[in-house]
C-alpha cells in the first residue's frame, strides 16, 4: 500500500492506520494513500470509498500509460510540468510510478530544462498542496520547532537553496523552490530513495531580482537578500536544527547557492555534517567520470592529461579540483603538484601567478607559473592541452580554429562543452566532430542528438549530473553515511566511468544510455556505501555481507 513505512518514513498524519477508519474521501485526498481507480474491491468496501470512485478498476499500470498519455498531449513542456506536478500532489505513487517507468521521457519536464521556466514561473503556478518547507528569515529561532510541521519525522535526504543562482536563470527568490523538488523526484525516480525520506526545503533570505521584488504576487519575502554574519547565522540555524530533528546520517545537499557563499559554505560544513553541494561536486565528478571513461578511447591515462578550462567559475573551479585529487590518488603526488595538470582561461584570459594579486579565491590555486595570455586559442597554442573543457557559457567559444588546433597536436582530443543549456554550448557535437575530422572525444552538458559523419554515427555523451547525485544519495541513505567526502565523488566517478558499456564506446559516447539510469545509480551508491563502511563513516550497521543486495533492497519500486 502507499503510505506504508517499512521501508519510508514514519508519519504522523497519513499512515495506513489512517485508512482503517474508513474515512474513504480523507483517504483520496491523502497523495500517498490515493490509488485512484486502483482500489480493489475489497479495499473499496473496507475503506469507505463506495460511492466515491467509479466502478471500473485499474491496475497501476494502466493508469501509467493513461497518464504518460495525457502528459503527451500537453502542448507546452511548462504545461507537461504542471500537470506532472499536479499528479504528484494527489497520487504520489502513481506520480513516482511515471517518473520511475518513463524516467528518459519525463526527465525533461520534471528537471531541466523545463524547472528553469518552471521557477521563473513558479510564484504563478504555485499550488496549495505543500511540497516541501519553506523557510524564511521572519521564522529565525524557531526553525527546529517548524520542522516538526512537516507530517514524515523519518526524513534521510534533504535538498536546499537559498535561491540565489537558479541554473543560469541568476537570483530567482524563493521560487526557486522548484529545484529541490525537482532534484529529490530524480533521487527517488533515478536511484530509488523512497520518496518519504525526500525533504525540499527553500531558505528565504530575500531577494535582489527587482522584478520579484515588484511582482504583486510574488510568495516570497520582498527584501533585499540577507548577506554576512547574519546569512551565515540562519544558515547554521537550519542546519543545526536538521541534524538535531533528523539525526547525524541525515543527508544535506546544498543547491543553487551563489558563488560567494557556496564554496565558502561548503567547506565550513562538509567536515562537520553529512552534505555536499551538487552544482560543485556533482558536477565535478561527472565529468571525472567522462575523463576516467575517455582512457578506453584516447588510451590516456587522468595523470597524464593536461586540462585547460574555458571558464572559471563554480563549476569549472569544483572539476578542476576533483581532477587534481583524483591525480593525486591514482599518483599519491602531492595536490600542490597535481594541480598542476589543470590551467584555467577566464575573461581576462590565462589564469596565472603574475595576476595571483586580483584573483577569486577558487582560482587561486590554479594560477601556474606560466606567462600571462589573453585568450583562449593563444593559451591552447602555448599549453598544448589534451583535453578542453568549457564551463564559460560563452556559445561558440570552441571555434573551428581552436578545435583544428587541439586536433593537430592530439590524435584524440577530448573536448567537453559543458555549458548550459544549448544555446549556450561552446560549441556543438557535429562541430566538434566535423573539425577534428571525427576524432574528438565529445561530451557536453546539455542532450544532443546523435551526429552522422564520414559514413559513422556518434553518439554526444552527455554529462548530466543525474548520473551521480541520486547514487551517491541511495548510498547515504542505505548505509547511514555521515559524512560525503572528496573520495566518494573520486569513488563515484570510478563506478560511473565502469559502467560505461562497450557499445556506446565504440560510437564515441563516455557515459552510459539514461534509460538505464537506476542500474547506474546502483552501481555507483554501492561503490561510495563499501567507502563509507571502509572509512568507518557508515552508521546502519554491522555491514551487510552482501553490499549490492542490500542496497537495492532498500530502493524504493512503486506499486499498490
Amino acid at each position: 500500500m502507499p503510505g506504508e513505512t517499512t521501508t519510508g518514513g514514519t508519519c504522523r498524519t497519513d499512515g495506513p492506520e489512517d485508512a482503517s477508519l474508513g474515512n474513504g474521501y480523507r483517504v483520496l485526498k491523502t497523495p500517498s494513500l490515493n490509488k485512484g481507480l486502483g482500489f480493489t474491491s475489497a479495499e473499496r468496501e473496507s475503506m469507505g470509498l463506495k460511492g466515491l470512485l467509479p466502478p471500473a478498476t485499474l491496475t497501476l499500470e494502466a493508469q501509467v500509460e493513461l497518464a504518460v498519455q495525457e502528459m503527451r498531449s500537453k502542448s507546452t513542456p511548462l504545461e507537461k510540468y504542471v500537470f506532472l506536478q499536479s499528479l504528484q500532489d494527489v497520487h504520489s505513487t502513481l506520480y513516482y510510478a511515471v517518473l520511475s517507468r518513463h524516467t528518459y521521457e519525463v526527465m525533461p519536464f520534471v528537471y531541466t530544462p523545463v524547472v528553469g521556466e518552471a521557477c521563473q514561473k513558479f510564484s504563478q503556478i504555485y499550488r496549495h498542496t505543500p511540497q516541501g518547507l519553506y523557510l524564511s528569515l521572519q521564522d529565525r529561532g524557531q526553525l527546529r520547532s517548524i520542522l516538526d510541521n512537516w507530517p514524515v519525522d523519518d526524513i534521510r535526504a534533504i535538498v536546499f537553496t537559498d535561491g540565489e543562482r537558479i541554473l543560469g536563470l541568476g537570483d530567482q527568490g524563493i521560487d526557486g523552490m522548484g529545484i529541490p523538488i525537482g532534484k529529490l523526484a530524480l533521487y527517488t525516480a533515478c536511484a530509488g530513495v523512497h520518496p518519504s525520506h525526500c525533504l525540499p526545503v527553500t531558505l528565504d533570505v530575500g531577494t535582489n531580482n527587482q522584478a520579484k521584488l515588484d511582482d504583486p504576487y510574488y510568495i516570497g519575502l520582498k527584501q533585499r537578500r540577507l548577506t554576512g554574519p547574519e546569512y551565515d547565522a540562519f544558515v547554521a540555524e537550519f542546519m543545526e536544527a536538521a541534524v538535531e530533528k533528523y539525526g547525524k546520517s541525515v543527508m544535506l545537499q546544498f543547491e543553487d547557492f551563489g558563488n560567494n557563499n557556496a564554496f565558502r559554505l561548503l567547506h565550513h560544513w562538509q567536515e562537520k555534517v553529512c552534505c555536499f553541494n551538487d552544482d560543485i561536486q556533482g558536477t565535478a565528478a561527472v565529468a571525472l567520470a567522462g575523463i576516467l571513461a575517455s582512457t578506453a578511447l584516447t588510451g590516456i591515462q587522468v595523470e597524464n592529461h593536461r586540462f585547460l578550462f574555458m571558464g572559471a567559475g563554480e563549476a569549472g573551479a569544483g572539476i578542476a579540483e576533483l581532477i587534481a585529487y583524483a591525480i593525486k590518488v591514482e599518483t599519491g603526488k602531492t595536490i600542490e603538484e597535481c594541480r598542476k595538470h589543470v590551467f584555467m582561461v577566464d575573461s581576462k584570459g590565462l589564469v596565472c601567478l603574475s595576476r595571483l594579486e586580483g584573483l577569486q579565491h577558487h582560482k587561486r590555486d590554479f594560477a601556474h607559473d606560466v606567462d600571462h595570455v589573453p585568450d583562449l586559442l593563444s593559451a591552447v597554442k602555448a599549453l598544448k592541452p589534451t583535453a578542453l573543457i568549457g564551463v564559460s557559457t560563452l556559445a561558440k567559444s570552441f571555434n573551428e580554429t581552436v578545435i583544428r588546433e587541439m586536433s593537430a597536436m592530439n590524435k584524440k582530443p577530448v573536448i567537453f562543452a559543458l555549458s548550459n543549456p544549448t544555446s549556450k554550448a561552446e560549441c556543438t557535437p557535429e562541430e566538434a566532430y566535423k573539425w577534428s575530422n571525427g576524432m574528438a572525444v565529445f561530451a557536453s552538458g546539455s542532450p544532443f542528438e546523435p551526429v552522422e559523419f564520414n559514413g559513422k554515427t556518434y553518439i554526444p555523451g552527455q554529462g548530466n549530473n543525474a548520473y551521480i547525485f541520486p547514487g551517491i544519495g541511495l548510498a547515504a541513505v542505505a548505509c547511514g553515511a555521515t559524512r560525503i567526502t572528496d573520495l566518494d565523488m573520486y569513488i563515484a566517478a570510478k563506478a560511473l566511468a565502469d559502467a560505461v558499456p562497450e557499445d556506446r564506446l565504440e560510437a564515441s559516447c563516455i557515459y552510459p544510455h539514461l534509460e538505464n539510469i537506476r542500474e547506474v545509480s546502483l552501481k555507483v551508491a554501492v561503490a561510495v556505501a563499501a567507502n563509507k563502511y571502509a572509512t568507518g563513516q557508515a552508521s546502519v550497521l554491522p555491514q551487510p555481507t552482501d553490499l549490492e543486495s542490500y542496497v537495492r533492497s532498500v530502493m524504493y519500486e512503486p506499486g499498490y
